[in-house]
């Protein structure tokens, strides 16, 4: 089997993927980068005032230009927003470019992370207007099936550290071309 050059973690906002990415990246000797550090960086607002300002396709465009772009990173985890697979043109490009590790865990988990990172309500916005739990079981219910048609490997992380997920991530695909595995 050929090894990677890159890796892509999807998964709900909450899930762990930016940690997650940097402590894998550490492991495998990689870069890392957040998909919407890197969005918000290019276009000098942050996601919430993108959605204010020009609506949700406009965001959607300029995340699949980033997704886009990042496909082609070497030596890279990347942490893609939580909506990137939205776009039949990411789920192709994510297809074709590495394996994508989907992080979930149960709404009520995600709901206690994101309620307790203020930086979280404050960068991202609400995409139905509902209540936490009842947000995230109805985006969850639409994104499931995009998530696990992605998904080349789905890891759950509730009741688990960043760095037990980032273990198993780096067990699951294998050593980085070029270098060993050590544990």
């Amino acid at each position: 089997m050929t090894q990677p050059t890159r890796l892509f973690l999807i998964g709900y906002r909450g899930s762990g993927k930016s940690t997650v990415a940097r402590l894998l990246a550490e492991r495998l000797g990689w870069s890392w980068v957040d998909a919407d550090d890197e969005l918000e960086r290019e276009a000098g607002r942050t996601i919430a005032e993108i959605f204010a300002a020009d609506g949700e396709p406009a965001f959607r465009d300029l995340e699949e230009q980033v997704v886009a772009r990042l496909c082609g990173a070497d030596q890279t985890v990347v942490a893609l927003g939580g909506g990137a697979i939205l776009r039949q043109a990411n789920r192709e490009r994510l297809a074709e470019s590495g394996p994508v590790v989907w992080l979930t865990a149960p709404a009520g988990v995600l709901a206690e992370r994101i309620t307790a990172d203020q930086t979280t309500g404050d960068r991202r916005p609400s995409l139905t207007g509902a209540g936490v739990t009842q947000e995230i079981e109805q985006v969850l219910a639409a994104r499931t099936p995009l998530y696990q048609a992605c998904a080349t490997l789905t890891v759950e992380v509730a009741d688990r550290t960043p760095a037990e997920v980032a273990e198993e991530i780096a067990g699951q695909i294998g050593p980085p071309a070029g270098r060993s595995h050590t544990t």
